[in-house]
């Protein structure tokens, strides 16, 4: 996990790499797959949401509509909860394909230990019923192509777009609860 250090200038210094690092780097390093750490050079406190919340910031800059209004004023009036329905909206689907999986499994399992299939015949109906698509690696990746060319003309999300959407939403949720910190702290320090 890179750890990235926030120095009093506002740079941002990549310890891994031995470099500066801007928040569109620390996007590219978070889009390949790295969890990345951000903390305060001076007092070690963690500033990684800050900074995630920063980047959704930016990204929302430079294409207008990143994130709709809506969906922002939202997540700001009901807080978590929010992030929680819509979260659980998205992964309905995703439920209901492991559902399936597993419904899949213990039937076949169901017929080779009743005897009425071979374990080697359970192996591949299994796997034949398991597969998405069935046909070969060449057809599957034009399949998919085209599903993915069809799914953007009609606006829905493709799978990577729910990732990404999720990657945003945990990123929103944490800011949000680090927003209720800071206030509950201020309002601490001006009750005192």
């Amino acid at each position: 996990m890179p750890l990235i250090k926030r120095y009093s200038n506002r740079k941002l210094y990549d310890t891994d790499g031995r470099h500066y690092v801007s928040l569109d780097s620390i996007a590219a390093l978070i889009r390949e797959g790295e969890d990345v750490r951000v903390v305060d050079h001076e007092t070690g406190e963690d500033l990684t949401t800050v900074i995630l919340t920063q980047i959704i910031v930016e990204q929302e800059r430079k294409r207008a509509g990143f994130l709709p209004r809506a969906v922002l004023t939202g997540l700001i009036r009901a807080g978590g909860d929010t992030v929680s329905v819509l979260r659980h909206g998205l992964t309905a689907p995703l439920d209901l394909l492991r559902q399936v999986d597993e419904e899949i499994e213990r039937r076949v399992q169901q017929l080779v230990g009743a005897g009425e299939l071979a374990a080697e015949e359970g192996v591949r109906l299994r796997d034949k019923l398991l597969a998405r698509g069935g046909g070969s690696r060449a057809e599957d990746s034009v399949d998919a192509r085209l599903v993915g060319r069809a799914l953007t003309a009609r606006d829905v999300a493709t799978r990577s777009d729910l990732r990404a959407l999720f990657d945003r939403l945990d990123a929103l949720l944490v800011a949000l609860d680090d927003l209720d910190r800071t206030s509950e702290r201020s309002n601490v320090d001006v009750q005192t």
